[in-house]
Formats: structure tokens, sequence, C-alpha cells
């Protein structure tokens, strides 16, 4: 049995208790953790603690799980609150879940209680402990990394908000014999969140980027270049800009926005996806603005994206073009990419035929 109280990496675990009633509805009533927390009780007042406190953790514990307040060590007010949920007793597989106080938040509380915890788990049975977020839900990724789960797919459809609306959870994984420390990921921060050259800036790709790159993307000559070669709506960009964060954070992608330093204007976007990680091997695509366009901003921002991918580890580069689109076969020939040879039929076209596609390739040991 896990004990009632344990202590360590600056924060306590212990039973909930009367006293701490106003900070669990303070922090039970918080916007952001109701969004992520949809089944807590709506409203959440005062006896919805009491009830929690009395029926609900004891519940939890009944079912072969735990529930715990975290609180502040020195003094010991509830901060936030951590626990397993038993998936399957044959295979020892527990979820780990948590949630943090408004006041607390970015100061690694959440990191501490989920390793601290999780250590427990492991020292009293546990084989594999599992962790869902919600696939916007950014700082509980970068906790999950941060405790050393790894990055384990999908869930499609798996979480509903109050409305009925099911999403999608990422599930994060942890084994008992998995190696000590963060996960090392595939596609580290920028260094200080940019990439410039002091004419094009990039970071990445943001919710409030949604409209430029809509328009961006519903361009003739940009939609040509799709694959399918079809327009977007505005809510698939949309979605695809709040979901950046989470496909960085998973090593799939690097999404970027291009800006250009003097107006700090999103004049385009360039994305990396890491499609071979097993061979070192990630394919670049990017797209400018008309008002950008015939300034070399856009080698400018391929160089830039291409210097920071091989410094964090990837060996090979590769980008394709249409045949027709001479335009930007010179963009790459100026960011350093060699001409690689002709794929027939590669990328599906307008009417359903099949579309040559140019490819260029760089390796990180070819000179500027």
């Amino acid at each position: 049995m896990i004990p009632e109280t344990i202590e360590g990496y600056g924060v306590r675990l212990r039973p909930t208790r009367s006293t701490d009633v106003p900070d669990l509805v303070a922090g039970c009533t918080d916007p952001q953790t109701r969004r992520y927390l949809p089944a807590l009780p709506d409203p959440y007042d005062a006896d919805s603690a009491r009830w929690w406190i009395a029926e609900g953790e004891p519940a939890v514990w009944a079912a072969g799980g735990c529930a715990y307040a975290v609180a502040d060590p020195e003094t010991d007010r509830l901060v936030g609150g951590v626990g397993l949920t038993r998936l399957a007793v044959a295979r020892a597989d527990f979820e780990i879940g948590y949630w943090v106080v408004p006041w607390a938040r970015g100061r690694g509380v959440a990191t501490a209680a989920t390793r601290l915890l999780g250590e427990r788990a492991f020292a009293t049975g546990a084989a594999r402990l599992e962790l869902l977020t919600h696939r916007e839900n950014e700082p509980s990724q970068r906790t999950a990394l941060a405790c050393g789960y790894r990055h384990e797919g999908v869930r499609r459809a798996a979480g509903a908000a109050r409305d009925g609306v099911r999403h999608d959870l990422v599930a994060w994984v942890r084994l008992a014999d998995d190696p000590p420390g963060p996960t090392a990921r595939l596609l580290p921060d920028l260094p200080s969140g940019r990439l410039s050259d002091g004419v094009v800036t990039l970071r990445r790709l943001e919710p409030a980027d949604a409209d430029a790159l809509h328009r961006l993307h519903t361009l003739p000559e940009v939609v040509a270049n799709r694959v399918p070669p079809v327009p977007p709506d505005r809510e698939s960009i949309a979605r695809r800009c709040r979901l950046a964060a989470g496909y960085w954070l998973a090593g799939d992608a690097a999404d970027l926005a291009i800006l250009e330093t003097a107006t700090g204007a999103l004049v385009g976007g360039c994305a990396l996806g890491y499609d071979e990680p097993a061979t070192g091997q990630a394919t670049l695509g990017y797209s400018l603005l008309p008002e950008a366009r015939g300034r070399g901003l856009a080698a400018r921002a391929v160089r830039l994206v291409a210097g920071w991918a091989f410094g964090v580890g990837v060996a090979r580069l590769w980008a394709g073009t249409r045949v027709q689109n001479v335009a930007s076969q010179r963009v790459l020939e100026r960011a350093g990419f060699q001409r690689e040879g002709l794929l027939r039929g590669r990328v599906p076209g307008a009417a359903g035929e099949r579309t040559d596609s140019v490819v260029f390739g760089r390796l990180a040991s070819d000179r500027d």
C-alpha cells in the first residue's frame, strides 16, 4: 500500500482535508482546469469539494487506485491534485492524472508530483503508467516529457467536452524499466523560441496565425502544390495552428510562421516533417504570400530551418516540387539543396491524375 504522505522533489502528497476546501473550489472553478477536466461537477462549490474529500477520494482508493492532494511542503497549502486509476489488474497498468491551481502553475508542481507518484507506483508493483492529455494542452504534454513518458499515439475521440463533443487524447506512456530522466525530444524547442538572420524570423505557428495562414493556403498557386490540391477550410487551418505545439512535442513536425523581421508581419509558412526518424530524414515545405515573393525570403527561411534541423540531429532533408514550379526549385538551390531526380506520379492531381515530383535533397555534411 502506498503510504498516506509522500514527500520529494519539492512537493508533498497527502490526503485532502477539510481545510483544503477553499483552495479546492478555487482550483476547480478555474476555466483552464475545467476545460481539461470536463468531468468535474458543474458548478463546483464547497459541497462538491466536501463530497470529494468524504466520498470521491476514498472511492478511488477502494477501486485500487490512489488520489492525493499536492501540497507545498513548507506551508502545507494545497497546490493541486494527483492520482492513479487502475486500468487492468492483470497487467499492472494504471492511468496517472494531475491538476494544478492557477497560482502555482509554472513552478514545476505537476512535474514534481507526477514524478514522485510514478516512482512510488513502480516501487509498489506497477508495470506501466499511461498519461492522457488533451491535444491542445501543451503544459501537460511538456510535463509528460519531463517525467520520462514517451509519445505512444493518439486515442481517437477518447475524451468528451462538457457539451458532449468528443475529441482526441494524446497517449504518453512510461514503463517500469524505462531509463530515468526526461524523454529526449526529436524536435527540441527553437533557441529562445525563434530563428532569425536579421531579415526573416521563424517561430512556431500559433492560434492567432489562422487568418493569415488560411489566406496563404487558399491562393490558387499554393493550392496547386498542396496534397491533395484542394483549398482548406478555415477551421482545418485553425486546428493546424492550435495543434502545432503538440505535433512539435511529439516529434512529428515543426510548423513555423515566417515573419519579416523589420515589421513582424507574417509573410509565409514553413514546415519540417520528421518522416523517417530511424534514418534521420525529414522533409521540408514552404510558401509565401504574394507581397513577400521575389526578395529571397523563402531561401533565407529554408536555410534557417535547415541549419537548425541539422543542429538537432537531422541527417538529411528533402523537398519535392511540381515539375512546373521553377520558382520553388530555385529557392531550394539557393538554400544549398541539390536536385536528385524525378519521382513519377508521386502526388495526386486535382482531377485524380498522378503528378510527377522533382526531388531535392541536402545532407548535414553538405557545405553551404
